[in-house]
């Protein structure tokens, strides 16, 4: 059986989500089938996961541990709109490597991307996780450079959500986040918040796939 996810652990308060319109309860967060647990930190934004169905833990420096819950049920949308995650973003030095090492581990690869994202970024593959997907991203030569090379793991870096309403999100977001424009997937629409929304690591939303 494939790898799926049951938890992030973010260095993050609850009361910087809760300004976000995110629903939480006790330092948790559920955001459709999964949860989110805010420790207050410090340490970097997203700091670990745990996921099920894995045959180790070792995903190139991914912080990992196994899960043995089942499928939370689906958590109702959250007042900002936000109804699931869409995907998970962690970036690599050597795609090629940690990709092996996530297949290794039990992660279900879908595909591997060649081609530039706008951002630079040269290659991304991606592995489903159930309801969510994990993109790996490889990290562009200019910052393989000054980080000393690919011999260093991999490393967690962002969020993507899913709301069906992106524009009704970004209103009520409001100054928290960028305007709504076109994303990458053809069909869909995407706003990004900005560093005054006071959240620990980079967060979009998305609306659904066509």
């Amino acid at each position: 059986m494939a790898a799926t996810l049951d938890e992030l652990t973010i260095a993050d308060s609850g009361e910087a989500w809760a300004a976000c319109g995110f629903r939480v309860e006790d330092g948790e967060c559920a955001v459709g089938s999964v949860r989110i647990r805010l420790t207050g930190g410090p340490g970097p934004g997203l700091a670990g996961w745990s996921l099920r169905g894995l045959a180790s833990t070792e995903l190139d420096g991914l912080s990992t541990t196994r899960s043995d819950r089942g499928e939370h049920p689906e958590a109702p949308p959250h007042p900002n709109g936000i109804s699931g995650l869409d995907h998970v973003v962690a970036i690599s030095p050597d795609l090629d490597r940690t990709a092996a090492s996530l297949r290794a581990a039990g992660l279900d690869l879908r595909r591997v991307r060649e081609e530039p994202t706008p951002a630079g970024a040269p290659r991304q593959a991606f592995f489903r996780l159930g309801s969510t997907i994990l993109e790996v991203v490889q990290e562009p030569p200019e910052a393989l450079e000054r980080g000393g090379g690919s011999g260093r793991p991999a490393f967690f870096w962002g969020l993507a959500f899913l709301a069906p309403d992106v524009e009704a999100t970004a209103r009520f977001l409001g100054e928290r986040a960028g305007e709504a424009r076109d994303a990458v997937q053809p069909g869909r629409r995407i706003v990004t918040l900005r560093r005054s929304a006071g959240l620990a690591l980079p967060v979009a939303v998305l609306s659904p796939p066509v």
